[in-house]
């Protein structure tokens, strides 16, 4: 008896040390298993006398009884302590000032075309609006692109059923504001624009202004005024310099590419030009009478310029930690 009293003293004290479940396991094992020291008493009572075997049993037996109510209490008490560090570990101090309601910010897209839209209303130009999936006379025909012109090809515009597109400039929302609006006309139309394109500095979508002023007396000289004050206005830039080199469009004659520059080469960041006479004589507006310039721009490459991003995808990518900088 003193033996086995012995035996629960050390299981015991055993278990007490133990400080994570695994080496109270493993403790437990060296009993209670299957080669344990009380496994090991109870194989012994067969050699017993069998007037000794009773008493003896029931010896073992409360011995293991012990045991085992002591392994239960440390098992118990290893989880209270689990617990308590865990709360420990996810307390909150009440008494801390809140941690504020994070507010969302517009997209530095939507702010760029709000800043190009208040900049041209400033000089008098409305906000013109249109669809984004167009019929072919609209996208090509009334713009004067004859029918074998490479924009109409299938590696660079979206075809949908019924022999609609998904517009490729927002050109369309001129000739329909000219069809409905009699001169003078002073527009820009912002909006998204679809091509089949797409890497670092090309997207299948995204966004466009274009400009249309119509009136009797407007010249490439008031397009080259216009487009300069906006330009150092945008930009903030009163060192900003504009030219215009040639260029062809079936759109407008003469027409332009416009560069600018803060001062360390040349960027083109505009194409623009006369409105041509075609355009004017498909919307029933008389080219004798009435003329004007266009321009178009890519107010997703202005943003690039204005906030130091090199790669178009970043605005459609969503990533909150990159939007989060221009909140």
């Amino acid at each position: 008896m003193d033996d086995l009293n012995a035996l629960v003293d050390r299981a015991r004290a055993e278990f007490d040390a133990c400080d994570d479940p695994a080496a109270l396991e493993n403790a437990k094992a060296r009993y209670l298993g299957k080669a344990g020291a009380i496994t090991e008493q109870l194989k012994a009572l067969a050699k017993l006398d069998a007037r000794d075997r009773p008493a003896a049993g029931v010896r073992v037996n409360a011995a293991k009884s012990e045991i085992e109510r002591a392994l239960d209490a440390r098992r118990a008490a290893l989880a209270e302590m689990k617990l308590a560090a865990q709360l420990a570990a996810d307390a909150l101090d009440v008494s801390l000032p809140g941690r504020g309601v994070g507010v969302g910010a517009l997209h530095p897209l939507t702010r760029t075309l709000e800043r190009i839209e208040t900049l041209f209303r400033s000089v008098g130009f409305e906000v013109a609006d249109g669809p984004e999936i167009e019929d072919d006379f609209h996208n090509f025909t009334a713009l004067n692109m004859p029918e074998n012109h490479p924009s109409r090809s299938m590696h660079d515009t979206f075809y949908v059923d019924g022999g609609l597109v998904l517009r490729t400039h927002t050109s369309p929302i001129q000739v329909r504001w000219m069809e409905t609006h009699a001169p003078p006309i002073k527009i820009i139309a912002p909006g998204r624009v679809y091509r089949v394109d797409s890497d670092a500095t090309h997207s299948p979508m995204f966004h466009q202004v274009e400009g249309l002023w119509i009136d009797e007396n407007v010249s490439f000289a008031d397009l080259k005024g216009m487009f300069t004050e906006f330009l150092q206005r945008f930009f903030e830039r009163d060192d900003l310099k504009v030219r215009f080199r040639p260029s062809f469009f079936p759109f407008t004659e003469p027409s332009a590419e416009i560069d600018m520059s803060f001062g360390e080469g040349w960027l083109e960041i505009s194409g623009a030009g006369q409105v041509h006479p075609n355009v004017l004589r498909a919307v029933g507006i008389d080219p004798e009478r009435w003329q004007g310039f266009a321009f178009g721009m890519g107010p997703d490459r202005l943003a690039m310029l204005r906030y130091g991003v090199n790669d178009l995808r970043v605005w459609y990518e969503n990533d909150l930690r990159f939007l989060k900088q221009f909140a």
